[in-house]
């Protein structure tokens, strides 16, 4: 179950940021309970976004990209 994913598309994007959220994070060599608490938020909230399962806000981003030492711009390219 998705939540305020309006079509497959977004739904896909979504889906493919996860996917690359994990990659980096795992390439890290960090579970996902440590980098959630490094990032400063839930491990649940971690595990549905790297799952595509929620659309992450802005801020959530931001510290994802933080934790990841990457830019915005380059966890969203």
């Amino acid at each position: 179950m998705t939540f305020g994913i309006v079509n497959t598309k977004e739904e896909q994007y979504i889906q493919q940021l996860g996917a690359r959220i994990r990659q980096l994070r795992e390439e890290k060599g960090i579970d996902q309970k440590a980098f959630a608490f490094e990032c400063e938020i839930g491990r649940t909230q971690l595990y549905m976004i790297e799952n595509g399962k929620t659309n992450p806000r802005l801020l959530t981003l931001m510290k994802i990209a933080k934790g990841l030492e990457l830019s915005l711009h380059e966890l969203l390219n």
